[in-house]
């Protein structure tokens, strides 16, 4: 039976576990800050509910099979602190977060071809330890390379989609530009419903023309269409949905403006391309974080 550690089990790491332990496939432990006693996750098949073996200390966390790390991009540094003994024994760690910097985040804890980047697409809420709703179906997207069909396999025979993917870095560059335009409700403080505003889906058109300009300049293949894809995305999806960045500065935490809007900024200026919409959202963000 694969043991499996997940570091950081908020909405989206809760989800991973319950599944993954749904009727013992897996031995699940999960790596936290703060003890979990139980864990109920509401998903769109039923409640799953299990009780994990849970890690407070990273010098007591035992060797595993497989390390998934869902902590936000910003915790790099404190997840990494549960490398020396979860890899132990050559262990692979899956990034399961945002933006397209998935291994260059934990480049200097681990050697690239131990890191395995994940795109999530898992729309979920933490309402207390423990405590998940899942809202629709996760999807989760890995390079077809090195151990990425390891990882499709251990979601076998779960409710969530894990698949390979011969080009992760458009695939990666295609999420961001629907993440670069979410934050705009992030700014507002309003849900996607906002987006049915002509003047407010026209700033996100900008948005995401500029994340489009940089993914292309950094390899990645997108189309123009994929603009008006991500603004009716937006509007056709329910407009009482929150996403993570706003309901983040709406709960007064740090928030992950600089994988969603920032490394669009900072790579323009590797290639040269303006990114006026990006800056100001990351900088106004930024500001009211202070």
């Amino acid at each position: 039976m694969p043991r499996i550690a997940i570091i950081g089990p908020g909405a989206v790491g809760g989800v991973m576990a319950a599944w993954l332990a749904k009727d013992g496939r897996h031995e699940v432990s999960l790596c936290c800050r703060t003890p979990v006693e139980s864990l109920t996750v509401e998903t769109p098949e039923g409640v799953l509910s299990s009780r994990p073996a849970v890690f407070t200390d990273p010098k007591a966390a035992p060797a595993v099979d497989w390390v998934l790390v869902t902590t936000k991009t910003y915790d790099a540094a404190s997840a990494a602190l549960w490398f020396p003994n979860l890899t132990a024994q050559g262990a692979p760690v899956a990034v399961l977060q945002n933006g397209v910097e998935h291994r260059e985040r934990f480049a200097s804890y681990l050697p690239a071809d131990r890191l395995i980047p994940v795109i999530v697409d898992c729309p979920a809420e933490r309402f207390g330890p423990g405590r998940i709703l899942q809202r629709r179906v996760a999807k989760l997207l890995v390079p077809a390379e090195g151990r990425g069909q390891e990882f499709v396999e251990l979601f076998a025979g779960t409710a969530i989609e894990a698949a390979l993917t011969d080009d992760f870095r458009t695939a990666a560059w295609r999420k961001l530009c629907v993440n670069s335009a979410g934050v705009i409700n992030a700014l507002l403080l309003k849900p996607s419903g906002v987006m049915r505003d002509d003047g407010v889906a026209e700033v996100a058109r900008q948005l995401v023309r500029e994340c489009i300009a940089v993914g292309r300049a950094e390899g990645a293949v997108l189309g123009d269409e994929l603009v008006e894809s991500v603004i009716q995305g937006y509007r056709q999806g329910p407009p009482e949905s929150v996403n993570s960045i706003q309901a983040d500065r709406a709960a007064g935490r740090p928030m992950e403006t600089d994988a969603r809007n920032g490394v669009i900024v900072r790579l323009g200026l590797r290639h040269r391309i303006p990114t006026p919409c990006n800056h100001m959202a990351a900088v106004l963000l930024g500001a009211m974080a202070k």
